[in-house]
């Protein structure tokens, strides 16, 4: 218990070390768009040109999601477990790497990144995650290391320079409990990764769905926002509390001791929810996601014709959940998202205020 005291006392101190810009408080803001992945509809997720391809199409953030190698650094990949982001299945000097693990409670089989170093990450390729819902992708399958967080860190800044504007890296720490178990923390090689680059608050926001890995954040004392990403069924992995009793008026301001964000899927912020007036009321922004293109993940009013991949009506969904006030949409497609940001009257042409 006293060690979560003080977790908690950090997390609320983090919390208030991030001031709020008056004029975005003043006026109605520019929601965020964050390229999820990159932009992960267009290109390969989570490699460099879907991180390029993002920014040059509007993106205000961009998300990698953090694992770790056998030798603790942080690599970029959605899951721990690579078979199907990278081509590890096809090189045979790696086949004896396949196994069976439990990961926060579910059995997975496949080749895990904390079996490698990153010396043998390095002679992956990442391929398309969803080769049939987006064949177009796969044309670069092969083409695409495996990126550390500090080359998303330096690629950001790189891209910043160019287009004249802070592109705000938003990682998030995976399975952190289970990687914690290993002894492979996440929590402490990302901290040190934030201080030796100098992040503050414009250039990187943190979220995590376990708000264990968030607490011990704060505890590192770093001056960048915290985000608490939220289900849709259960809780937080290791957490006493559900993802429901997160979105209670009570949950909220408990999660605002130490977070400015949550990230709650879109689909939970339809009306009759009042889910993003209660966060705003406890002085939380938020976030939806994931927004898609595609027919198979639109509401079922919103798709086009019969084909699960053909893309549906994209623009309608954004434009409904921007009149709802969220704060930022988190996308498969940012280009998407822009097109229908700049299309609301009064909005062409402003860029948001980019600070967490």
């Amino acid at each position: 218990m006293r060690r979560r005291s003080v977790l908690l006392a950090a997390g609320a101190t983090a919390a208030a070390s991030v001031s709020t810009s008056p004029a975005r408080a003043s006026a109605a803001p520019v929601p965020l768009v964050i390229g999820h992945r990159g932009a992960a509809g267009w290109r390969p997720e989570h490699t460099a040109a879907s991180y390029r391809h993002a920014v040059e199409t509007g993106a205000d953030w961009i998300e990698p999601d953090l694992v770790a190698t056998r030798d603790h650094h942080l690599v970029v990949r959605h899951e721990n477990e690579i078979s199907a982001t990278t081509d590890v299945a096809r090189r045979p000097a790696f086949a004896g790497r396949r196994t069976t693990k439990t990961v926060d409670g579910r059995t997975v089989t496949g080749w895990f990144t904390e079996d490698f170093t990153l010396a043998e990450l390095k002679t992956l390729r990442a391929v398309e995650r969803l080769p049939l819902v987006r064949n177009r992708n796969t044309v670069l399958d092969g083409h695409q290391q495996v990126l550390t967080f500090q080359e998303v860190v330096d690629l950001a800044r790189r891209l910043s320079r160019r287009h004249g504007r802070t592109v705000t890296v938003f990682p998030e720490t995976k399975h952190p409990t289970y990687f914690r178990s290993l002894g492979l923390p996440l929590e402490p090689v990302l901290a040190a990764a934030v201080r030796r680059n100098r992040l503050g608050p414009r250039e990187c926001v943190i979220q995590s769905f376990e708000p264990s890995s968030l607490l011990r954040l704060a505890a590192e004392g770093l001056r960048v926002p915290l985000w608490q990403a939220l289900g849709t069924t259960g809780g937080p992995y290791g957490h006493p509390r559900t993802y429901q009793e997160m979105t209670t008026p009570a949950g909220l301001r408990a999660i605002a001791a130490y977070a400015r964000w949550i990230g709650p899927d879109k689909a939970s912020l339809v009306p009759p929810s009042t889910l993003v007036a209660d966060a705003h009321e406890a002085g939380l922004k938020v976030g939806a996601y994931t927004f898609r293109a595609e027919n198979r993940y639109l509401p079922a009013e919103l798709r086009r014709g019969t084909d699960p991949d053909a893309f549906g009506d994209a623009l309608a969904e954004y434009a409904r959940h921007f009149a709802l006030g969220v704060d930022a949409v988190v996308t498969d497609f940012p280009d998407l998202a822009v097109f229908a940001r700049d299309a609301r009257p009064g909005t062409r042409d402003a860029r948001p205020e980019t600070r967490g």
